[in-house]
């Protein structure tokens, strides 16, 4: 069987090794960096800034289709030489013609980072967190004309512990990824396997968040709210204390909700020492948030704490 993965990132190398780990032909990869960059800046960007992809790539010496998008002429005659069995897909922003979708001897395959139909969209990584999930997930199912709504082949759950920020969650979920699809493509060989409907009453879609979240409402926001956005969007974005015309970054792992209480955006303690705040949310639970940042001036925040934060 032949497998072509398109993706990006750890998602894409973990797809890799699973179809290594599988026993079938890597026929090819298509990197989704070189649908956003020219040939020659991407050169120097694999230089720079390798990815485990890139390494895997290269020391494994793996095909690689240099085109500008999945939907090309010249992506779909590759695919055609290649005579694909398998298009395998992780992290990839285009959405597929169904003439390329329809292109593989057996099937396109898109690997998602949630338990479908649940959390459809671009970043379920942030998403679970910012809603307070404990369960997600990763769902490998067949890809049609609609963003992940085909038949589901299979699923494999993941744990969100109240320490994980987006980085752990996605790590873990790559990592399941691959032996999920290692596995798939044995039972397909096999003939083994039943695609499943999904619940469309089960289902739920988030879009890409804002970049407002960034900034910390402690009036408006619960403490739960704003521990859940500090986890879920590291390492994405940073967030937010506002202090006058201020701000400091907040370490998402030197962060934890006391049995303290007060007035919503009370700052009830301070510790220059420790560069922390203990700050009152909307439900009155206080929140300590140490090892802050001062932002644009780093070296300044001990001594701005210790003499300006009232």
């Amino acid at each position: 069987m032949k497998v072509v993965v398109l993706g990006q990132g750890e998602m894409m190398a973990n797809l890799i090794e699973g179809v290594k780990d599988s026993g079938f032909e890597l026929s090819a990869v298509f990197r989704y960096e070189r649908t956003l960059i020219s040939s020659f800046k991407l050169f120097f960007y694999d230089f720079f800034k390798s990815s485990p992809a890139v390494t895997m790539i290269k020391e494994r010496k793996i095909k690689e289709i240099k085109c500008k998008s999945a939907n090309s002429e010249e992506f779909k005659r590759q695919i055609i030489q290649l005579n694909a069995d398998i298009i395998l897909v992780g992290t990839w922003h285009e959405k597929l013609k169904k003439e390329i979708i329809d292109l593989p001897t057996i099937a396109t395959i898109n690997v998602h980072p949630s338990l479908l139909p649940k959390y459809r969209g671009p970043n379920p990584y942030i998403q679970t967190i910012l809603h307070g999930e404990k369960q997600s997930g990763v769902t490998v199912h067949i890809m049609t004309e609609e963003y992940d709504k085909g038949p589901i082949l299979a699923q494999q759950k993941v744990d969100i512990l109240p320490c994980d920020t987006a980085k752990e969650l996605k790590e873990k979920t790559v990592f399941q990824a691959r032996i999920l699809i290692c596995e798939v493509l044995k039972r397909l060989n096999a003939g083994i396997i039943m695609p499943t409907t999904q619940n469309e009453s089960e289902a739920s879609y988030y879009p890409n968040i804002s970049g407002n979240e960034k900034m910390l409402d402690f009036k408006n926001q619960t403490s739960e709210q704003i521990t859940n956005t500090i986890r879920a969007l590291y390492p994405y974005l940073p967030c937010y204390i506002t202090y006058g015309n201020k701000y400091f970054i907040v370490n998402p792992y030197k962060t934890r909700i006391l049995d303290k209480t007060g007035n919503a955006g009370q700052i009830l303690a301070k510790c220059a020492k420790t560069r922390s705040l203990t700050i009152c949310a909307s439900d009155g639970k206080a929140i300590k948030m140490s090892d802050l940042t001062l932002y644009k001036f780093p070296l300044l925040t001990n001594f701005f704490i210790k003499y300006f934060v009232k």
